[in-house]
């Protein structure tokens, strides 16, 4: 018999506890330390958080963090920017690539890949040679206090990377 897709099956407390279980049993521990999605020890745990209560045709995995209460952020960078080093002091981040490439701690990361970013963690990056979409999800404001910057949302920046023969 095959199993219905049921989004509502988990409590997020449900979900927790999985982070913490598989954690434990892949020895995982998040630190001090920025993690990005090709670390060995990322790959070790996410791959024990597979998730099989999902629509046909789908795969997922639950990433091995939990980040409550959080904001959402999204934003395009010109090719070989760098962002010099800083914090975020008052709680966890995630940085999903969404296009482009950025490089921390010599690894390239491009599209698909995410980092971790504890509280209080110092970092940098630099932004590849064709610049950079991201979405981040900051357990803090990481905007600023006033409204109107008037930059307006152009859509092209966020669609999938296509080769010469506008492949994706």
């Amino acid at each position: 018999m095959e199993k219905v897709f049921n989004p509502n099956i988990a409590t997020f407390e449900d979900g927790e506890r999985r982070v913490e279980l598989a954690s434990k049993k892949a020895e995982f521990q998040v630190s001090s330390k920025v993690i990005t999605s090709q670390d060995k020890e990322a790959i070790r745990v996410v791959n024990l958080l597979g998730v099989d209560n999902v629509p046909p045709g789908f795969k997922k995995w639950q990433l091995p963090f939990v980040m409550k209460p959080s904001q959402l952020f999204i934003s395009v960078a010109n090719p070989d920017v760098s962002v010099p080093e800083h914090s975020h002091d008052e709680g966890n981040g995630i940085r999903f690539i969404i296009s482009g490439s950025i490089y921390y701690n010599g690894k390239e990361l491009k599209a698909g890949d995410w980092m971790f970013i504890p509280k209080g963690s110092k970092y940098t990056f630099k932004v590849g040679p064709f610049g950079a979409s991201f979405c981040y999800c900051y357990e803090c404001c990481c905007g600023g206090k006033e409204l109107g910057v008037n930059w307006i949302i152009d859509p092209a920046p966020f669609q999938a990377n296509k080769n010469q023969y506008g492949e994706v």
